[in-house]
């Protein structure tokens, strides 16, 4: 009986289309990641087991450090509201009457993170943006009532979020004190909001569970 010959194929596969596919999900990525900005300050928050995950959307950031500093951020649901927090920086140059040049506002607009008091705004704004990380900010004034600052800030922040939603967001680190977080919720209560959210640590719930993937890096806890 006559054998029957195999013919041999090459083993080998064009991987070119594969190498594109790659090089279009690897440019998705790139173009779509948002990177988080750099926070102005290290805090480490307390742990929470609430089930529900920071949102970003407009908000009003507040945070305050072990060393009882205390900082103020107008985050912004979209990169086009940098009008907005040009109109928040030119009510304070304004009302404060601190003398802040264009240049200086519109420092602000890029960073608009703030950690000192009124009476040393204008210099820390005008630090290059390359160095001012390497200046310490002593914090927003708010343990006397009569010359808490931050009620301010709040003030101006709803005024330039007029007809949206805002998130008011209480950063605060685990080893805190008392009456520095009584000033930031007078200044809260000062403009009328009693509801804001903590921002805590997910690591209070178990690893591995349905729960801890849910969450990601942050949880938020509301509190009245």
């Amino acid at each position: 009986m006559p054998s029957v010959k195999i013919h041999k194929k090459a083993a080998d596969t064009d991987m070119t289309p594969f190498v594109d596919i790659a090089f279009l999900i690897l440019t998705f990525f790139i173009m779509a990641t948002k990177m988080k900005p750099p926070e102005p300050v290290e805090i480490t928050t307390p742990y929470s087991v609430s089930s529900k995950e920071l949102e970003e959307k407009d908000a009003l950031m507040i945070q305050m450090d072990k060393d009882g500093r205390v900082f103020f951020t107008l985050n912004t649901a979209r990169p086009a509201d940098n009008d907005l927090k040009y109109t928040m920086i030119k009510n304070v140059n304004q009302t404060r009457n601190l003398g802040l040049t264009e240049a200086e506002m519109r420092s602000f607009v890029k960073d608009p993170t703030v950690g000192v008091p009124y009476t040393k705004l204008k210099s820390y704004l005008a630090t290059p943006e390359d160095q001012r990380k390497n200046v310490r900010q002593e914090g927003i004034p708010v343990t006397d009532s009569a010359s808490n600052e931050l009620y301010y800030w709040v003030r101006d922040g709803i005024s330039v979020f007029a007809g949206r939603n805002i998130n008011y967001m209480v950063k605060g680190d685990n080893n805190a004190k008392y009456p520095v977080f009584k000033g930031v919720i007078d200044a809260l209560r000062r403009n009328d909001q009693n509801k804001y959210k903590l921002i805590t640590s997910p690591e209070a719930v178990p690893y591995g569970t349905e729960e801890y993937r849910r969450r990601g890096v942050g949880n938020v806890a509301t509190t009245d």
